[in-house]
């Protein structure tokens, strides 16, 4: 027990406190936490120098918890009833096609791929920089090689089919 609470009085720095300000952010999207609450912890958080301080700002949330280094992460015990599948380490795929998004990529060489995996931004981006400096299009063109080669994810993070 003396170990866990040595742990716990080990001086925090900059990266552990951005991994926490991280979960706070995501707990406050999806609702957990009113944006007065939300500025509270963040403060808290700010203001934490152990581990013992940051942890005790995530006491009553479930995870995602920051990264501590030497620290367990706190996770949730997984419940399955006798009747639950078996975890299976199944990857679940986007309805999009890598080949699809590739070729879009490669042919018209506007970044036309991009919006369809959803990245709107990048395709913009490589939209505007081919007239005007022509680097745009060898981008799209490195682009859509590699995501034809090694695939690529959707706007949300599902991996492409192929």
């Amino acid at each position: 027990m003396a170990g866990a609470d040595n742990l716990h009085q080990k001086r925090i720095g900059t990266t552990e406190r951005e991994s926490a300000v991280s979960a706070l952010g995501i707990h406050l999207s999806e609702g957990r936490l009113s944006l007065e609450e939300y500025e509270q912890r963040l403060t808290n958080t700010m203001d934490a120098k152990t581990n013992g301080q940051l942890l005790a700002v995530f006491t009553d949330l479930p995870a995602p918890h920051p990264v501590l280094p030497g620290v367990p992460t706190l996770r949730p015990p997984t419940l399955r009833g006798p009747s639950a599948p078996p975890a299976t380490d199944d990857v679940v795929y986007s309805s999009k096609s890598k080949i699809a998004a590739g070729v879009l990529q490669l042919v018209p060489s506007l970044g036309i791929g991009r919006f369809y995996t959803g990245h709107v931004g990048i395709g913009l981006a490589q939209l505007l920089l081919t007239p005007v400096f022509g680097i745009g299009v060898l981008w799209c063109w490195i682009d859509g090689i590699l995501l034809i080669a090694n695939g690529g994810r959707d706007r949300n993070g599902l991996r492409l089919r192929d």
